[in-house]
């Protein structure tokens, strides 16, 4: 009896243990292949790597529906790039139809883990395997036995190849030029160290390598083992550090060994937050979600080592050095995720944006292991500083860092795309009359730099330059900089020179001050970049994030915003839909004028909360949620941009976000699940409870701080971080008066 009754408790006790360690394990609803198929531009793409490491993989495909693998890269350099030294494996003889012909594939049988793809062959029966570490890689490939077994490899012009009775050496050069008259051409060198092992880790012997210009035939033959492997190291300072990094990493290693370590790895970043409640595909949409965000940046620091694209030397340091940036879409809430999951990781990303400014004389923007590239407009890297400063981030060169966010605004110039190129005419117009000129309807460009597909853009030019100018100046006042402050924060009100009040809208003027009167819904060509930038007219009414109350009375006052704010989601098209996207094709995700595919939009829905009405704050950030994040391949609604649109479904998911990147605080909305616990790395819980929280019931009625009752929809980072319990009673009907009277935090 006592014997079975041991049974019995044993068994209990185990079922227990093994519930509670499933229930902790978030990566079961992590899913790469979310979002894999695009409503117009890019897919995501189902990115095998370790959290913010830089050895990077996805297969080479047209996108999630075709079943034709072209290539399986050896490394990512850039986010969403086709890898590099893309490689083919195949069977028998080798021919010219070898190196072109596609792999086909049966969806069904793909792993897809964020540690580890396995995909079959089905035509060649054979299986692909691949398991990352942080700046290696293992391929694992099982071979049809009694054959000839190849693996090509097609890199450019610049590869070169070597090789040692086990060992092989390959050295590529992949270059990435910038636009418009200041343009140069940035050239990094990929380093390639690699062994053929069995699943013993023994080497195989008779292997065969046959290297001709861009193409490296490798061969085994018919006697060799049937599962082969590539253990492979990359390195951008030397060949020597490539075989380092693998000697490190993954020599004594087998792939089990590094795909458990890497589950491992993604078990601490997704179990930093535990959601209770809501449907399993909303915990797959937000756990996915929460790994995209991992995606970038990347530390490329090689065990003391790392080589800078933005002077072309190699450094010596101890400190983590991080690249694979697009700051106009990370600043709103990628960057700011991090100062609450991971302070110190965000930390180490400002102390490498100010090296790469100290290195190359411009601080960054788009910052790529090439160099910084130039795109989209102004000069975000200024909301990522203050932002960080005001949460306690200062453990870099702060003076150096105000400095270069000084000289980019101060010194470079406007134009869109040509971000680090010196100040020019229409720069100085700027500076004089506060605002960036439009070419006059019909009026060609007598302006040298403008790039011809990218235009001038001077509405959001002038609304995203205001919001930096607010930036650098606040960052000025933190550290005493009365003089640049007083110069520099009237700049922060330059949006108000192209507010027209007949219109309610920001419109563009000419050089001579007239308005140029257009259609701001539909004109301005591809992605309206005449006038605005991949948005209309409706989007940048309200990209003012910074001065929200300036804002308000331009629109009338809170009660004239919200009515405003609501047409906004309702105003049509203007135009058959099928048109809309010939020059719309950015604005995805549209519900009224609203596009929630787009990175300026992701505030919008929260400015009901600073207009008197956060009940609809709560409805449309659920709506939204809902009807536009699926966790199905086409669950992404527009360009996700490496984590930029992935961060607003995390935050909103659990109920925040920051509509001001460099005010510390957080907009409330109401969470989707009932319970969020997010395990601070300073040893606290910050919590959100909302019991009982559905698609029905979502309305909050009465909220609470540890326990004290609140009547504002905010929070601030200071709270969150001192490990506050965010309570918040819902309810079916929205209760109107909560929030209605609640005074701007500043």
């Amino acid at each position: 009896m006592v014997k079975d009754y041991l049974i019995v408790l044993l068994s209990v006790l185990s079922f227990t243990t093994s519930f509670a360690q499933e229930t902790d394990d978030n990566t079961k609803y992590i899913d790469p292949t979310i979002g894999n198929v695009s409503r117009f531009l890019v897919p995501t793409y189902p990115t095998i790597h370790l959290p913010n490491q830089m050895l990077r993989m996805f297969p080479v495909k047209q996108d999630y529906i075709s079943d034709m693998v072209q290539a399986f890269p050896f490394q990512v350099p850039a986010h969403r790039r086709q890898g590099i030294l893309q490689m083919k494996t195949t069977l028998g003889d080798v021919n010219n139809n070898s190196w072109n012909k596609g792999m086909a594939i049966d969806h069904d049988l793909e792993i897809v883990h964020p540690w580890l793809y396995s995909t079959y062959l089905i035509e060649d029966d054979i299986k692909v395997s691949f398991t990352p570490s942080k700046k290696s890689a293992i391929y694992k490939v099982d071979f049809p036995e009694g054959t000839q077994k190849n693996f090509l490899i097609k890199g450019t012009k610049e590869m070169q190849f070597s090789k040692s009775e086990n060992s092989f050496t390959i050295q590529e050069k992949r270059s990435k030029p910038t636009r418009g008259e200041q343009a140069v051409i940035n050239t990094i060198t990929i380093y390639v160290y690699g062994e053929f092992v069995d699943e013993n880790n023994k080497p195989i012997e008779n292997i065969n390598y046959i290297f001709s210009n861009t193409k490296l035939q490798i061969s085994a033959t018919e006697n060799a083992a049937s599962t082969l492997l590539i253990k492979y190291a990359i390195s951008y300072v030397s060949a020597a550090q490539a075989k380092e990094n693998f000697n490190k990493e993954i020599k004594k290693k087998t792939f089990e060994d590094v795909s458990k370590e890497g589950k491992k790895t993604w078990d601490q970043v997704t179990n930093q937050i535990q959601v209770e409640g809501g449907t399993t595909a909303q915990k797959r949409t937000f756990y996915t979600s929460l790994y995209r965000t991992y995606e970038r940046m990347v530390d490329v620091n090689e065990y003391g080592h790392y080589y800078s694209g933005y002077d072309k030397k190699v450094h010596k340091s101890k400190r983590p050095f991080y690249v694979d940036d697009w700051v106009w879409d990370t600043y709103l809430a990628q960057h700011p995720l991090r100062t609450i999951l991971n302070p110190a990781l965000e930390n180490e990303m400002l102390n490498s944006y100010t090296l790469m400014y100290e290195q190359s004389g411009w601080m960054p923007t788009f910052p790529q292991v090439y160099g910084n590239h130039l795109c989209m407009n102004a000069y975000h890297s200024s909301a990522i500083f203050i932002d960080g400063y005001r949460k306690g981030l200062k453990n870099y060169d702060v003076e150096k860092a105000y400095e270069g966010i000084k000289k980019n605004l101060m010194e470079g110039t406007f134009i869109p795309w040509r971000q680090g190129n010196p100040r020019g005419t229409l720069d100085d117009f700027y500076h004089e009359n506060g605002y960036f000129p439009s070419l006059k309807i019909g009026e060609q460009e007598t302006v040298a730099n403008v790039d011809g597909f990218e235009k001038r853009q001077p509405v959001a030019v002038t609304l995203g330059v205001s919001y930096d100018f607010w930036a650098v100046s606040e960052f000025a006042k933190e550290l005493g900089e009365t003089d640049d402050y007083s110069e520099l924060s009237p700049k922060g009100n330059d949006y108000k020179n192209l507010w027209h009040s007949e219109k309610r809208l920001f419109m563009p003027k000419d050089a001579e001050g007239n308005w140029v009167n257009i259609n701001p819904k539909l004109d301005g060509g591809k992605g309206y970049r005449e006038y605005y930038d991949e948005n209309n007219g409706w989007t940048f009414a309200w990209s003012v994030q910074h001065d929200i109350a300036g804002l308000t009375n331009l629109l009338g006052g809170k009660q004239a915003a919200e009515t405003r704010l609501d047409q906004l989601f309702r105003e049509s098209l203007g135009i058959r839909k099928s048109d809309f996207f010939v020059n719309g094709s950015n604005s995805t995700g549209m519900v009224g004028q609203f596009s929630m595919g787009n990175e300026p939009s992701f505030h919008i829905p929260y400015l009901y909360n600073y207009f008197g009405a956060p009940w609809k704050t709560q409805k449309r950030t659920r709506f939204l949620l809902d009807v536009w994040f699926k966790d199905n391949i086409f669950g992404i609604p527009g360009d996700e941009d490496g984590g930029g649109m992935t961060a607003f479904v995390v935050f909103t998911s659990m109920g925040i976000y920051p509509v001001t990147p460099g005010l510390p605080y957080y907009n409330i909305t109401s969470p989707i699940f009932e319970k969020i616990a997010i395990k601070l790395q300073n040893g606290n819980t910050f919590t959100v409870l909302a019991e009982g929280s559905s698609k029905r019931k979502k309305y909050i009625q009465k909220a609470f701080i540890n326990g004290k009752e609140i009547f504002a929809p905010f929070i601030s980072h200071q709270q969150i971080m001192d490990g506050a319990t965010l309570k918040l009673n819902l309810g079916e009907l929205p209760n109107k008066e909560w929030g209605k009277d609640a005074v701007m935090p500043k």
